[in-house]
């Protein structure tokens, strides 16, 4: 069955651990980051984004993530993520998946308000939950958000408009950007403690790939109970994908079976510490009985 990213992220919050939030791009970069979950024994929440959802279609998409999560013994939760296009959340909504990223970022305070109250109610008709984003997380990420900081609120802003919109997740500016870090960021882990002083609704991290468990731990710490990871996989991907070229073009072998074995280790391989960094693994037993 799958899961509700809402709860695996609220069972997090109440144990003092992080559920790993992938974005993956394909069945093989799919399978790859479930193998490491099931390896762990950890929660996860599988992320596309709308660049992969438009070339590859909702309805594979879907059909994938439920062929690959079947039977399993860990709960996976399915996520839109970071959309500011209402017809593709109209699109995942009627999939059926766990959940969504209403990426309001780009509108005034009024209209990011009006719009994921609208959304909000939309999603939660069909059962879908919904992570609110109304101050841009600096970085471009598939094609959506921006360099440059649009919207900034206080975090009391933030837990209002979430109680009035019901939003049930939010991603605040917390010094992290999307993409790799050229320098070290300025992190705020305190505006976490005070969003979590505020509001019981989980606090999402974005921007997760380069930060060292140090980092992790003081955000986790802090009161985030779900942390995205989207360029980790992409330079994993890209890099085994390229040494495996290297050697076939120096042999003159070409076997894509083996290339995709050498790209879904590195996969698995890089997600593995990460959930273990975000301490998620050995959960996926008690957060099944919590949210039966």
């Amino acid at each position: 069955m799958i899961a509700s990213t809402a709860a695996l992220a609220r069972h997090g919050r109440e144990h003092g651990y992080a559920v790993p939030a992938v974005n993956v791009l394909d069945d093989l970069s799919l399978r790859a980051v479930v193998a490491a979950a099931v390896h762990l024994q950890a929660p996860l929440i599988i992320q596309l984004s709308v660049k992969t959802v438009r070339s590859t279609g909702t309805e594979l998409l879907t059909s994938m993530f439920r062929y690959a999560t079947r039977d399993l013994t860990v709960p996976v939760a399915l996520h839109l993520d970071h959309c500011p296009d209402r017809s593709v959340i109209d699109e995942v909504v009627a999939a059926g998946w766990s959940s969504v990223l209403f990426d309001a970022s780009d509108r005034d305070l009024v209209t990011a308000e009006r719009e994921t109250a609208e959304v909000v109610a939309q999603a939660h008709a069909a059962g879908l939950d919904v992570e609110s984003e109304i101050e841009n997380i600096v970085g471009v990420e598939d094609g959506v958000g921006s360099d440059v900081a649009l919207h900034a609120y206080s975090v009391e802003q933030l837990a209002e408009v979430a109680d009035r919109t019901g939003a049930d997740l939010l991603a605040p500016q917390l010094g992290t950007a999307h993409g790799e870090y050229r320098a070290r960021p300025a992190l705020l882990p305190e505006r976490v403690r005070e969003l979590a002083a505020l509001t019981d609704r989980p606090i999402v991290l974005h921007g997760g790939t380069g930060l060292s468990a140090d980092d992790f731990a003081a955000f986790i710490a802090a009161g985030v109970s779900k942390i995205n990871i989207s360029t980790a996989v992409k330079v994993a991907y890209m890099r085994a994908a390229a040494a495996h070229l290297d050697v076939a073009r120096e042999r003159d072998k070409w076997d894509p079976p083996s290339m995709f074995r050498d790209v879904a280790a590195a996969v698995e391989g890089a997600i593995v510490p990460l959930v273990e960094q975000f301490g998620a693994a050995g959960h996926a037993r008690g957060v099944a009985r919590a949210v039966r």
